[in-house]
């Protein structure tokens, strides 16, 4: 295995492969911040040619996290299809670009041979990719899940409508619902944050949410992002839930900081099936976005972009109905400012649907960092260009309980203006049948919350 090259006339030398990826990553302050990013432009290109020519069996036989050592990499290791990872191992990670972005790789094509890659294959080509690459890659894969009903076809922009209350006030939660509802937002889930996480708390607001959906007939699901023991807690003593939320990582160590283990998330997924108010076969919403291993100190001296990778990996294996990562918000120690988010946010979408799972996105940002309104609204355009499964979406784009900036949900409906893109289908027909939509566009009473007050 390689892992020198000349460049610009200069020997250029890497130590390990854990050293290769991350100063193969383009600039990410958090990669700067854990002493691993390449030190020039120069040495970043230098790297990136190394990459591109190491195979894939060089990366799977030279692990960054040995499965003997991480749960995560254990998972990862275990769901590789041997049989077609031996008839592509002899690629070189270029010649895997080159197959992706092929005009005759058919997105079926490119879900068979992700089979046969783990977590940080996908995370090399993203790496060797450009942002156009990477919309145009990740726009050809089709991943459809069904919790009640099924998102993810083409053509469709389904939206998280996120109605966070900085009380957990429950008028004021059904009020925001209201609102997106009228803006056609919630077909991939209806999903509070709560402030409170204990089990009281979580049940008012499962109960809630669950009675306005069924009283209104609304073809959605409900879901509270407490941590995984409280959910089950709650579903245990009666709560009506439709999905179980976790936010995972990308190393045994971080998940541990989260207070999980893949056998806690097993169990949570066999309590779903049987004591949900779904109908499935998918139940658990993951969430996840670069720099938290960094965060928790569990990064093993790995770049996030690659650990952000085998978040997805981890993902897969418990087959969930959505995932999504929360782009820019932990802040500008990990991403520093406009430019790094999109870039993150575009990777993050790629090689979650390279793995083969429904990835969405919160563009986002937080205060304290280097971006404002335009720059996500640029990072909405773009991933709704590269068929994002859904958006998460807050009133007015301003999360008054978690304090962070995201898409509007009259953000989302331009998008799907402006891109041709649908509500999922059956959401689509209940918004007709309500009359916030007319003839697949909104009608003149969209954008009006008392229409759920008739």
């Amino acid at each position: 295995m390689k892992l020198s090259t000349y460049c610009f006339g200069t020997l250029y030398q890497f130590s390990s492969l854990k050293e290769l990826f991350a100063k193969a990553n383009e600039e990410k302050s958090g990669d700067r911040l854990a002493g691993i990013a390449a030190e020039t432009v120069q040495e970043r290109i230098a790297a990136k040619e190394v990459l591109s020519n190491l195979t894939l069996s060089d990366i799977r036989e030279n692990p960054l996290l040995p499965p003997e050592e991480d749960e995560v990499s254990r998972i990862i290791e275990s769901q590789i299809n041997e049989s077609i990872y031996q008839s592509i191992k002899n690629w070189s990670v270029a010649e895997l670009r080159e197959y992706i972005l092929n005009d005759q790789t058919t997105g079926e094509s490119i879900k068979r041979i992700s089979r046969g890659l783990n977590s940080e294959m996908i995370a090399a080509v993203a790496k060797i990719m450009s942002n156009l690459d990477l919309v145009h890659a990740a726009n050809k894969i089709e991943i459809l899940t069904k919790c009640n009903f099924t998102i993810g076809q083409k053509g469709v922009l389904a939206s998280r409508l996120q109605p966070n209350h900085p009380t957990d006030n429950v008028e004021g939660v059904i009020a925001s619902i209201k609102e997106g509802l009228s803006y056609g937002i919630g077909d991939a889930v209806i999903g509070v944050n709560p402030v409170d996480d204990s089990v009281e708390s979580v049940k008012r607001l499962l109960h809630a949410t669950h009675d306005f959906i069924k009283e209104w007939e609304i073809p959605t699901q409900n879901c509270v992002l407490a941590h995984v023991t409280t959910q089950m807690k709650a579903i245990q003593q009666g709560a009506p839930a439709d999905m179980i939320f976790q936010s995972i990582a990308g190393t045994e160590a971080a998940n541990r900081s989260f207070g999980i283990t893949a056998s806690l998330l097993e169990e949570a997924s066999e309590l779903i099936k049987i004591y949900g108010t779904s109908t499935g076969p998918q139940r658990l919403y993951f969430e996840t976005g670069q720099g938290s291993e960094l965060s928790a100190e569990a990064h093993h001296g790995i770049d996030q972009m690659t650990l952000e990778s085998r978040n997805y990996g981890f993902a897969r294996y418990f087959d969930p109905y959505i995932v999504n990562t929360v782009v820019g918000f932990i802040g500008p120690e990990y991403l520093y400012n406009s430019k790094q988010v999109i870039r993150a946010g575009l990777e993050d979408h790629f090689m979650g649907k390279m793995h083969g799972i429904p990835m969405g996105v919160d563009i986002c940002y937080t205060n304290h960092i280097k971006a404002d309104q335009n720059d996500i609204e640029d990072l909405g355009v773009l991933l709704t260009a590269a068929g994002v499964n859904f958006i998460i979406a807050t009133p007015l784009g301003d999360d008054c309980m978690l304090n962070y900036q995201s898409m509007s949900y009259h953000d989302v409906a331009t998008l799907r203006q402006t891109l041709n893109k649908k509500p999922a289908p059956i959401f689509e027909e209940w918004l007709e049948k309500i009359g916030i939509f007319e003839n697949g566009k909104l009608s003149k009473m969209a954008g009006d919350p008392t229409i759920f007050t008739r």
